[in-house]
């Protein structure tokens, strides 16, 4: 059988992206204002297709015209496209997410050109349409993305975006729940109502929201009091088990007597998840803490308590330094004062 002939140089290639297929041929470029300076390489793309084969049948339109001019710039909204159906898609979904509402910020620029949009104009937008520090950094990303693709195609500043100023990052200090908040959550849930363990586990694991939404029986192990294979983001948390307190051993195995038939503990549907967990406090008469708050209270709580120490503390809330606890620890003035009465007088 003779063997296949190959494609010539010159005629296109496809680049899988994501779920589709990307069309890209290198042309030749001259600019109008200077016909004789040396013609330069530029990719050409188009995405969306859902084959190989398709892309590399579009490739010819891509060349027609042999040495091309200069055209017209996109507008920025076509490189959103272009970014959608490449880079974007390696994402996590979080991400994503984040990614998706800082477009919806940045609508003033969606078709403008990407050659006429200013340092001026960028600042403008972000500093307009984002006022707090984490969407507008996430706004520069996206901005940053865009502009490297731009630059590719030599009709923009790769490095634009970079001259965006972003907001003083003020993070918010989340606070614990109270002794009396944690009472009420406990009296709701001895009275029936399921939701309350809800913020109860994550108070007394140390648990994160997105580790306790994605909770399966076979992370726990009720034996040896532990939740393994659970931890998300850093290496520390997936590496390090999650210890189940004493006092919450018949909550746990509530929720394993009621885990979903897929052996999920909750549903998988994340406002549900978010739905029950205020529901929760709202009944218990708490304040509107955020699930994070929950992790903040087992700091504390481990904190102020005597004989603790900070290694057993890091190894409990699993993060890699003790000086996470400077940021998750809230002692009151009362913990400081009982701190300070258990230094005695010298006898002698």
């Amino acid at each position: 059988m003779p063997k296949a002939k190959s494609r010539g140089n010159g005629q296109g290639t496809a680049y899988k992206r994501g779920k589709t297929w990307e069309a890209c041929v290198t042309i030749r470029m001259v600019t109008p204002d200077d016909p004789t300076k040396k013609p330069y390489p530029m990719k050409r793309r188009k995405g969306g297709f859902p084959t190989k084969a398709a892309a590399i049948a579009y490739c010819p339109v891509l060349l027609a015209g042999g040495v091309e001019k200069k055209t017209q710039a996109p507008r920025l909204s076509e490189y959103w496209q272009t970014y959608q159906n490449g880079e974007f898609a390696k994402l996590s979904r979080s991400k994503q997410s984040a990614y998706r509402t800082a477009w919806k910020k940045l609508k003033p620029l969606h078709d403008v050109r990407v050659d006429c949009i200013t340092v001026d104009l960028l600042r403008k937008t972000v500093s307009s349409s984002c006022p707090t520090f984490d969407t507008a950094k996430d706004c520069k990303s996206v901005l940053s993305n865009l502009f490297a693709l731009a630059g590719a195609d030599r009709f923009a500043d790769k490095d634009l975006p970079s001259y965006i100023v972003l907001p003083e990052h003020a993070e918010k200090e989340r606070l614990p729940f109270s002794d009396t908040e944690q009472a009420a959550l406990w009296r709701l849930y001895e009275s029936g109502n399921k939701d309350a363990a809800i913020p109860l586990l994550m108070i007394y694991t140390g648990m994160m929201p997105g580790e306790a939404q994605r909770l399966r029986v076979d992370h726990i192990n009720l034996e040896e009091r532990t939740i393994t294979h659970a931890g998300m983001k850093t290496k520390v948390r997936k590496a390090t088990p999650i210890v189940i307190a004493n006092s919450i051993l018949p909550l746990v195995e509530d929720l394993i007597a009621s885990a979903q038939p897929s052996g999920f503990i909750w549903k998988r549907v994340e406002d549900e998840w978010y739905i029950r967990y205020y529901a929760a406090l709202e009944a218990a008469g708490c304040r509107r803490l955020t699930p994070y708050s929950c992790r903040h209270t087992t700091a504390t709580a481990l904190a102020i308590t005597e004989g603790i120490a900070p290694q057993t503390i890091k190894r409990v809330m699993r993060w890699s330094t003790t000086k996470m606890l400077d940021r998750y620890a809230h002692p009151e003035m009362s913990d400081a004062l009982s701190a300070v009465d258990t230094i005695n007088k010298p006898c002698g």
